[in-house]
């Protein structure tokens, strides 16, 4: 089930709504926790038994943290113990073929794989369980005691599937203690509308054009299509997932939760540096907390502060999906990251701001071609087309066809990605801007009755 989908919107959710504000205070956190399970459960009905194990094995090493009196030493053991069982299980399911699929081709093996599909949000829950067991062991969150209280926290369905990451010491005192109101709830009817929108109207909608594109060998596409391609994928993936955190953001609101923004505006950005500011900006924080600082961060000389940064890419990286090309994407803007901070910053600011915005979004696009391909030769072909080194004219008809067909929807694209002022808040709102977003609403549903092209690129991650 996903936040996309008819059954979602006009089941799924509606039944929920009714259930909580229906309920009594004092058990609306149970009848999220047990909502979140249906809706995890709807699709892989079994892999329930992994989130609940999760949650129960969190849960109750954060109450053996939470004892007086224990050694340091015995505490950091619950801690390794429970990073330890929580990789496990995000390794077996996610990692596992990969590990085997490598070590067949290494010494000539012929293992089978497991082939089992990826359990939905584990990327993203284990993530959330992992800092709640740091937070407690820092001092910085007390342990949770109410394990249906903490089943919601890690099961919560608005922001499962795809984030924003919340780390538990930004919402324990949400859990127990969170408004709901009309403003809120309008706030965000408002919020997953325009979310919804990003992704159903904008976002598969250039996805066609990506599909389109990308189905044809690198080696035969002119110059101008293979980068026509990339700035449509670039696009398709932004509008994707910024619209799912939109539509998570506006979820949350409407529960009386208020998560933290996961994206800014990215393609306005003037460096790398910048772009890792305003993208996936829950993930990013999440790394810099709980593994960049720990590591050292900058504060032991630059040798050690380019392994930190290495480090850290490497697993945003291999966070994304088993396959090498995710290394790969991620080791590129780590090393990227290490040369603009040791002098790259210097050099950018004294360059026009025009230059700037070119360089950082010709270093995004190449970075969208190894995240979109996993072979190696299709994503060195890729990267030829797109620098003409592959025997082919800079455009042809088809070319012109793609531009002219989707000229329009690009040019709302660009404008949608730039900086502009904060749609109507609530209390600014009118009639005129409750006909936009019913509009925006009506439009999004009529597209979803008739579309078979409905993808979400994160899903799998």
């Amino acid at each position: 089930m996903v936040f996309s989908g008819l059954l979602f919107l006009f089941l799924f959710l509606p039944a929920v709504f009714i259930l909580y504000y229906c309920s009594p205070r004092r058990i609306r956190n149970l009848i999220l926790f047990s909502t979140s399970l249906i809706f995890y459960a709807w699709g892989e009905p079994v892999y329930i038994v992994i989130m609940l194990v999760s949650t129960l094995a969190d849960y109750f090493f954060g109450l053996l943290l939470d004892k007086p009196k224990l050694s340091n030493f015995k505490r950091k053991c619950i801690v390794a113990v429970s990073i330890v069982f929580s990789l496990t299980l995000l390794s077996y399911f996610k990692y596992a073929d990969f590990l085997i699929q490598n070590i067949n081709a290494l010494f000539g093996l012929d293992i089978p794989l497991t082939e089992l599909p990826l359990p939905i949000g584990i990327s993203f829950y284990t993530f959330q369980s992992m800092s709640y067991i740091i937070d407690v062991y820092r001092g910085t969150a007390r342990a949770q005691r109410n394990w249906i209280d903490f089943g919601a926290y890690v099961a919560l369905f608005p922001q499962l599937v795809a984030g924003p990451i919340v780390k538990y010491n930004t919402i324990a005192e949400q859990l127990h203690n969170r408004s709901e109101s009309i403003e809120l709830f309008a706030e965000g009817i408002r919020r997953f509308t325009i979310g919804l929108a990003k992704k159903v109207l904008l976002a598969n909608n250039i996805g066609l054009l990506w599909d389109s594109i990308s189905s044809s060998h690198p080696g035969s596409l002119p110059m101008l299509t293979a980068w026509l391609g990339i700035i449509a994928f670039a696009f398709q993936i932004y509008f994707d997932f910024s619209g799912y955190s939109d539509m998570a953001i506006g979820l949350g609101l409407m529960f009386g939760f208020r998560f933290n923004e996961n994206f800014n505006k990215p393609y306005t950005s003037q460096s790398i540096t910048d772009f890792w500011r305003r993208w996936h900006i829950s993930l990013g924080s999440w790394f810099r907390e709980y593994v960049y600082i720990p590591l050292g961060g900058n504060r032991h000389g630059l040798l050690k502060q380019a392994r930190n940064i290495l480090i850290v890419w490497l697993l945003t990286g291999f966070w994304h999906g088993a396959s090498w090309n995710f290394i790969l994407w991620g080791l590129y803007f780590g090393i990227i990251l290490m040369i603009e901070k040791w002098w790259g910053l210097k050099l950018l600011s004294a360059l026009p701001r025009w230059v700037r915005h070119v360089y950082a979004i010709i270093l995004i696009l190449v970075g969208w071609v190894l995240f979109a391909f996993e072979t190696p030769s299709l994503i060195v072909a890729y990267l030829s087309a797109m620098a003409g080194f592959n025997d082919q004219p800079l455009w042809n008809t088809e070319t012109g066809y793609f531009f002219y067909t989707n000229a329009v929807l690009l040019f709302v694209l660009v404008i949608v990605s730039l900086p502009k002022k904060q749609w109507a808040r609530t209390s600014e709102l009118s009639l005129l801007h409750l006909v936009w977003y019913g509009f925006l609403f009506l439009l999004a549903v009529a597209y979803l009755v008739d579309a078979t092209f409905n993808p979400f690129l994160y899903f799998r991650f």
